[in-house]
């Protein structure tokens, strides 16, 4: 068992110690924090910039070179993002891929903002792309391009854990009312 799995079991294992004496909202902001460390990581980030730009490496760089998000997120007419990011990583030259490389919708740039923002954000039906919480926990635990945080190749460090366990701690979160943070 991974040290990131043991240490997930033990927060498990804490929220179902606590249940009698904690409330579902400290659990769930408990929750939530955790699931934080992935949401703030910059895999993430990186691709949910705040403004037109997507950044990259783990520094969240400005991307170069030079480009824009595009009215779709798939890039500006002319230099669409997979003219440069095929369907795979390609090591030698440092370059991320995925067969549906783009950035995430403007309604869901989150860099700059806090946990508690990015809570409120990833929740509401009208910034997250129309999904309701079901929908949402499939897209993050099952999308293969939000599961490319967790082979990103190259030297990019992984966002922490696995696909299948900030998955399950989303749902532990939904499970105990999805409560933001403060902030």
């Amino acid at each position: 068992m991974t040290a990131r799995l043991m240490a997930l079991v033990g927060l498990f294992a804490f929220v179902a110690t606590a249940s009698a004496q904690q409330p579902d909202q400290a659990r769930s902001i408990a929750l939530f924090g955790e699931a934080g460390k992935v949401l703030q990581h910059p895999r993430c980030l990186n691709c949910h910039p705040a403004g037109d730009r997507p950044s990259q490496t783990d520094r969240m760089t400005p991307h170069q070179p030079m480009v824009v998000r595009g009215a779709d997120g798939h890039g500006a007419p002319g230099l669409p993002c997979n003219a440069c990011h095929h369907a795979a990583n390609y090591d030698e030259a440092g370059v991320p891929g995925h067969p549906l490389w783009h950035l995430a919708p403007a309604s869901m740039a989150w860099a700059g903002r806090s946990l508690g923002e990015i809570c409120r954000q990833i929740k509401d039906p009208a910034l997250n792309g129309g999904r309701d919480m079901a929908m949402l926990l499939r897209h993050l635990s099952e999308d293969s391009l939000v599961g490319w945080a967790w082979a990103p190749g190259g030297k990019r460090t992984p966002a922490p854990g696995t696909q299948a366990e900030f998955g399950a701690l989303m749902r532990a979160w939904a499970d105990s009312g999805a409560v933001c943070p403060e902030g």
